[in-house]
């Protein structure tokens, strides 16, 4: 029964490495960006029945996560050369 468990801790250890790999990889603050839009856009529609809100949110901080990683992103190239 041991080799069985172990097997099994194994495959969900291999599971959670594959899935914050995939998920935060490289650039973790992309990863929290997404939820704090998602977040945010919930909360507006859910909360406060605010569709438009909603809406012009979702593409606002869209806009303003991509901006921040391209930026921080130049400023890394930028020191690697």
């Amino acid at each position: 029964m041991s080799a069985e468990r172990s097997r099994a801790i194994r495959a969900l250890k291999a599971f959670g490495r594959f899935w914050w790999e995939f998920l935060v990889g490289d650039t973790p603050e992309i990863t929290v960006a997404v939820m704090l839009v998602v977040g945010i856009v919930a909360f507006c529609r859910i909360v406060w029945q605010l569709n438009l809100l909603a809406l012009v949110a979702l593409v606002t901080l869209c806009a303003v996560a991509l901006g921040v990683s391209v930026h921080r992103a130049q400023k890394a190239a930028k020191r690697g050369t």
